[in-house]
This record gives C-alpha cells, sequence and structure tokens, in this order.
C-alpha cells in the first residue's frame, strides 16, 4: 500500500438512523474499491465493520469501525457508527477524526429520529455534510416522500442524482452533474443519454444545482448574474466551497445492497470532498489551531482505543501534523510518558493492512503502547503539542450491578474497565452513599449490550437491581436538645453532655448571637467561634461554639463536631446525607476525671439525631432537568407520560421540525424512561438529562419512604 499524501486522503464520518444501511454501504465502497473478493452481508454476519461478536448477534452496529478505501489514487477512511441513540458516544468521537460527513437516509422513512440526532452533532461540530437516499431498490421506497423531508431538515440539501425507476426495478440513477442516465446492471453502470421522460427534471435540477453553486462565492454569483450560468470549472468551485462551508449538502442515490450508485458516489467524494487541509484544523489545549502540514511537526489525536481478539489492545489515531513511521519514538503529553510506534495499519473494520508511514491527515492504528489510550495526544517530543479530550454527552439512564458469584467483584471492576476504554460514554461507581455499584449508560438497550459483554466475553455472571436514590435529608425549624452520656465501670468511665441548638441554613440566615427562643424557652447565644464546612455531598453545615463559662472544654469540640459528622453521614431519617443546618453548641457539662473524647462523640451526636428529628425533617430527592424533542403527533402522549412522573413542565416550544419540552423531573421517576419513550414515539424522540437541583419530596412519598427505611432496620 502506497504512503499517501494529505491531498490525497478523504476522511467520512457515516450517519444516519439504525437501518439507514450505513454498514451495507461501508461493505460496498470497499467492494468496489476491489479491497474485497465476496461482499459481506449483515444478514449473514459476515461484513467488514460489523466484526465484534456483540454485534454479530444482535444484527446493528454498537461500536464505530475505522474502514479504508482506495479509489482512483486517492484513500477514502470512513467511520461507520451505529444509528441507535444508546450509542452516541461513537458518534462524538468520530466527528474528532472525520473531516466531512455522509448521512444515509433510509428511502422508506424519509428523516428519522436517529437522522435528527446525527445531524444534531454534525452541526455542533460545523463538519461538512453529504446526504445519500439508500435502500431505492425497495418495495417500500418512496423517494418523493423521502426528497421533500431530506430538503424540509437539510435547508442545503441539493440534489446531484435522482433515480428514474425507484422500487423493486431500480437500477438506473440520472446525474445532473454530468447530465447522464447510468443503468446498472451487476454493479456495474453503463453511461446513457438522459431518457426524454427525465429531461425537463434533470435540466431543472441542474439549474438549481448552479445556482446553488454561485451562492457559495461573491465572485461566482456576478458571473452568474451576467450569464445567467457557470462553466463547469466554476460550478465545481462554487460546489467545493458551498460544502466547505456547510451551506450546500450535495443528495445522492444509492442502493449499498444492489452496489448501484456507489461509484459515482465515490467518484464524487475524491473529487470535490475536501482534504484535510481543507477544512478547519485541529485546535490544541492552548487554543492554536495545528496546521496539517507534513512538513510541521507530528501530532496525533487517539479518537477511539479497542480490545481486540489475537491482538490485544489498539489505538486508532488522526494524524493532525507532520508524518508518524514505525520505529519512532513520540511522547504521550497528557501522561507525560515516552512511548515507540511499533507498528502501523491502516484498517478495514477487523482487516489491518500494516504500513510503514502515515502523514497528516490520515487514520491508522498501533498496538503495543504502554499508556496511550482514548484522549491522549502523541506528538514529537520537541512539539509537546496536546489535544482537547472528546466531550462525551452525559449518562442518562442508570442502574445497580452485582456480580452473582462472590469473589467477582475484581473480575467485574477489570471488566468493566475495559469496556470503558471501548465506550467512554459507560460508567461505573462504587457508591459509598447507596452501597451499590451503579453502571450508567445512554440508555437501557446501551446497558443491556454491556451485560452481554460482561457475561458472553468477560464469564462474568451479573444482574441488575433497582439502583437506590441518593436522597437527602435536611430540616426547616429550630430546634434543641441535649444528651448525656454516662458510663461507669469499674475504673475510669465515660462522662460527656452536650446541648444544642440547630436550625436550617437558608439564603440570608443572619449570624447568630444575643437572645434566642426555641420552644417557648429563651436561650443567650454568645459565639466564640465558628466552622463552616461544605459537604462532599452538597450544602452545608454550620458549627458553632456558643460555650460560656467553661461548661466543656475547647478540646472536646473537635470530638463533639465529629459525632454531628457521622450523624450527617447517615441522617436520622433514611440514613441519607443531611445537609444545610447550623448548630450551636451553647451548654453542658463535663467530670474532670471521666470525660473524654469518645464521650463528647457519643454525646454530640445523639443530641444531633433528637434534635432533628424535632426540626421539621424533610428528604430531598435530586431532580433533573430533562429535554424531549419529540414529533408533533406524539406530543400528547409524550406529556402525559411526563405528568405521570411527576414532572414539572417549564416550557414548549419547535425546534428544527421537532417539539421541545423542558421539565424538572425527580430522578426517582426516570427509572425506565429510555425504554418508555422509545415506547410511547415508536423510536421517533430522544431526550438529554442533567442535575437540576434537590427538592423536598411530597408528604406521601416521605412517609413511604420512612416506612421502608423502618422495615429494613428491623430486617437487619
Amino acid at each position: 500500500m502506497k504512503n499517501y499524501q494529505t491531498s490525497e486522503i478523504r476522511n467520512l464520518a457515516l450517519l444516519g438512523n439504525s437501518g439507514s444501511g450505513k454498514t451495507t454501504l461501508a461493505e460496498a465502497m470497499v467492494f468496489e474499491s476491489g479491497a474485497l473478493q465476496r461482499k459481506g452481508d449483515v444478514s449473514a454476519q459476515n461484513t467488514v465493520s460489523d466484526y465484534k461478536p456483540v454485534e454479530k448477534e444482535n444484527g446493528n452496529s454498537v461500536f464505530s469501525a475505522v474502514v479504508f478505501a482506495e479509489h482512483k489514487g486517492k484513500k477514502i477512511n470512513f467511520i461507520d457508527n451505529p444509528g441507535m441513540d444508546d450509542f452516541i458516544g461513537n458518534v462524538v468521537t468520530s466527528m474528532y477524526a472525520a473531516d466531512t460527513s455522509l448521512m444515509v437516509i433510509n428511502a422508506q422513512n424519509g428523516v428519522e429520529v436517529g437522522t435528527e440526532i446525527h445531524k444534531r452533532q454534525n452541526e455542533n461540530y460545523k463538519k461538512p455534510l453529504f446526504i445519500t437516499i439508500n435502500h431505492l431498490d425497495h418495495e417500500k421506497t418512496n423517494y418523493e416522500k423521502t426528497i421533500e423531508s431530506v430538503t424540509e431538515k437539510f435547508s442545503g440539501a441539493t440534489s446531484i442524482q435522482f433515480p428514474a425507476n425507484p422500487g423493486i426495478n431500480f437500477n438506473s440513477i440520472v446525474d445532473v452533474l454530468d447530465m447522464k442516465m447510468y443503468t446498472y446492471k451487476d454493479g456495474k453502470a453503463e453511461a446513457k443519454d438522459i431518457p426524454a421522460e427525465h429531461q425537463d427534471k434533470a435540466e431543472e435540477l441542474r439549474a438549481e444545482l448552479i445556482e446553488k453553486a454561485a451562492e457559495a462565492d461573491e465572485a461566482l454569483m456576478e458571473k452568474y448574474f451576467e450569464n445567467e450560468t457557470l462553466s463547469e470549472e466554476e460550478m465545481m468551485q462554487g460546489l467545493r466551497s458551498g460544502i466547505v462551508s456547510g451551506n450546500l449538502n450535495p443528495v445522492f442515490c444509492t442502493s449499498a445492497k444492489a452496489q448501484l450508485g456507489i461509484n459515482t458516489l465515490m467518484d464524487f467524494i475524491v473529487n470535490v470532498a475536501p482534504a484535510p487541509d481543507q477544512v478547519k484544523p485541529l485546535v490544541d489545549k492552548e487554543g492554536n489551531e495545528i496546521e496539517c502540514k507534513e512538513d510541521a511537526p507530528f501530532a496525533a489525536f487517539v479518537f477511539k482505543s479497542s480490545n481486540e481478539e489475537h491482538i490485544g489492545e489498539i489505538n486508532y489515531f488522526k494524524v493532525a501534523s507532520g508524518k508518524v513511521s514505525e520505529g519512532m519514538d513520540v511522547m504521550n503529553v497528557r501522561k507525560d510518558t515516552k512511548e515507540r510506534i511499533t507498528q502501523l495499519y491502516a484498517c478495514a473494520g477487523k482487516n489491518r493492512t500494516k504500513v510503514d508511514t502515515l502523514i497528516a491527515g490520515d487514520i491508522g492504528a498501533t498496538v503495543k503502547m504502554k499508556v496511550t489510550k482514548t484522549n491522549d495526544t502523541l506528538s514529537d517530543p520537541k512539539a509537546n503539542i496536546e489535544f482537547p479530550p472528546v466531550d462525551y454527552p452525559e449518562p442518562k439512564h442508570r442502574t445497580a450491578i452485582r456480580p452473582l458469584s462472590e469473589g467477582d467483584e475484581e473480575k467485574l471492576g477489570d471488566a468493566m474497565n475495559k469496556m470503558h476504554l471501548e465506550d467512554p460514554t459507560l460508567r461505573m461507581e462504587h457508591s459509598k452513599e447507596l452501597k451499590q455499584l451503579i453502571v450508567s449508560g445512554q440508555g437501557e438497550y446501551h446497558l443491556n449490550i454491556l451485560k452481554w459483554h460482561l457475561e458472553n466475553i468477560f464469564k462474568v455472571e451479573t444482574e441488575f437491581v433497582a439502583p437506590k436514590i441518593p436522597y437527602r435529608e435536611t430540616i426547616t425549624k429550630k430546634a434543641l436538645a441535649d444528651y448525656r452520656h454516662k458510663k461507669q465501670s469499674g475504673g475510669a468511665g465515660q462522662f460527656g453532655e452536650v446541648h444544642m441548638i440547630i436550625e436550617p441554613v437558608v439564603e440570608g440566615i443572619p449570624e447568630p448571637g444575643g437572645p434566642t427562643k426555641v420552644n417557648g424557652k429563651e436561650i443567650k447565644i454568645s459565639v466564640r467561634d465558628k466552622d463552616e464546612i461544605e459537604l462532599e455531598w452538597g450544602g452545608v453545615l454550620q458549627f458553632y461554639n456558643c460555650i460560656v463559662g467553661g461548661s466543656i472544654d475547647n478540646r472536646f469540640m473537635p470530638a463533639i463536631l465529629k459525632g454531628i459528622m457521622e450523624k450527617m453521614e447517615e441522617g436520622p431519617l433514611t440514613g441519607s446525607y443531611a445537609r444545610d443546618i447550623r448548630v450551636l453548641i451553647y451548654d453542658g457539662k463535663m467530670h474532670p476525671v471521666d470525660s473524654n473524647e469518645v464521650s463528647f462523640k457519643l454525646a454530640g451526636r445523639n443530641a444531633f439525631s433528637t434534635a432533628f428529628k424535632n426540626a421539621g425533617p424533610k428528604i430531598l430527592e435530586p431532580i433533573y432537568d430533562v429535554e424531549v424533542f419529540v414529533p408533533g403527533d406524539r406530543m400528547g402522549d409524550v406529556m402525559s407520560d411526563l405528568q405521570g412522573r411527576r414532572a414539572i413542565v417549564q416550557g414548549m416550544s419547535s425546534e428544527n421540525g421537532f417539539e421541545k419540552i423542558k421539565a424538572k423531573v425527580p430522578l426517582a421517576e426516570m427509572g425506565n424512561y429510555s425504554t418508555a419513550l422509545r415506547s410511547i414515539s415508536g423510536g421517533r424522540a430522544m431526550y438529554n438529562l442533567s442535575y437540576a437541583e434537590y427538592s423536598q419530596v411530597p408528604g406521601d412519598i416521605q412517609s413511604d419512604l420512612l416506612k421502608t427505611y423502618a422495615e429494613a432496620q428491623e430486617e437487619e
């Protein structure tokens, strides 16, 4: 395999809804390049890019796959992405490596929710976008409806082609760029003159194409107004400018399964799609643009790591500048560690081709790295360039997990680390608070795929259990309490007595001092010392030493505080963390012999517990901001479901053809939301989730929580 120059490289991300045919299109392009003797098929489980066992079993992509095809002296690198929202992390990753996106649309369904999700990601990263309408040979193809939905959703959509005979007999494509009709037989195209019945439509679309090309450049627009047309060279110039700016999205026609339209699509990619040095370059952590040039210092961003059978860990990277060769010593800048590039590969899914050099703009892979993983930068040691990490979406679904066999905890942890390496949107947390191992991801299906891997690949039998909710406890009014700890057992005993007032910490609360009345009793407060503690679980504890006359020595104050903190870590109501409380220690007693730190810790702990229960205690629950994007015809059903989840709707608006609902919803009500929303909307809705605040639970729910906790305590 030759060493491709930057100008000879094209990098594309394949986007689109699940079932649109991205994997089959990738297979078709590799087959068209001549790299495959026999074309694979998703149903036969033998495609180049869906090669992982879980993908074969489920019949859909789960991980992105890096694939290349050589075509007419150029190298096309493309990243085949899963279409389901559960695996959106792969799409985000591919945006860091691709220079252009190719949106694949199912001609039976038109623009779908996955199209919208991937379109949004592409807009976030401002990538040039091509569109191909696929499955045009299916009996349920509706090209007119599909192209209507495409032009409605994509303002820059401009037809390069249209099908002459969509449906089960589809075999001809009219190309308005070169004004020919291509008729296919056994995957090979024969160029013909455009038949009379398609001539008017072809001329109309070509005129639109020329106008869109002219709009991309002021000089071209002037020529267009003067001559009412553009030359072939001018039109191609305008197309390139419009595509790079994102204002023009060329639309193609394909049947990837039947190998129709693949050659003309690949021709356009190598002739018109921008090379890596013709798009906005990567920006390092300092905000400097790193020009994509071969004669610059080497820098590469590792955008994907994977564990592969028979080979171990493999790292995929994009060369941002310079070039890299086998045997080269580089610096992992993020981890400040030297690495050696022992082997270099160009990858076509599971197939790897050894290369000796990769040049700026190219995508490749390497193995046997010491510490390098996803999000690392490899750089010339003298240049010390580092790129910022991928910004992955926050988790939307969580559950607790536990191994079925005792002693498998370590194996489960190791397996989860390997899964996180391959899919960073999968997260795991050992929750000290909940006493559970919590795993989170982008949806219920996402976590089911995780479980499949744990059991089938890593041989760790597990079960999902309902995740506990991280409730909080607080108070709503002042209360006072005292507690005497006294213990005598022959020798030195234990004695400590603590009197305290507690009250809620709210915004604007004045500092304590002077007379204060609690439960009809007036107490004079004189503050000697204050300690304000920002709690790691949120909120504050304000601890005041108000002892006058030496009834408790200062040396016992830390022990009293420790006792209070222990109780706040296991709240008096349900064992949840307590927060936002002010404690005033105003009196007490000590013994010259028997008082010690343990005595005052226990006295402080028990006095706090008693006072807490008398201070209008409330349970708080985590509330999340939820944004739901739903087609208008499913709006009512989605709203009804949200209301059943105790949601407070904040607003509604229209965005990109979808209705957007903004609401605040308790985390306790979001357990199965990804699956429920998919069912309600027929898979056409999507949502985002982010933590907002803690809020008091309704009284009936607090009663249920108290009852459940009391029953659990009795069982223990």
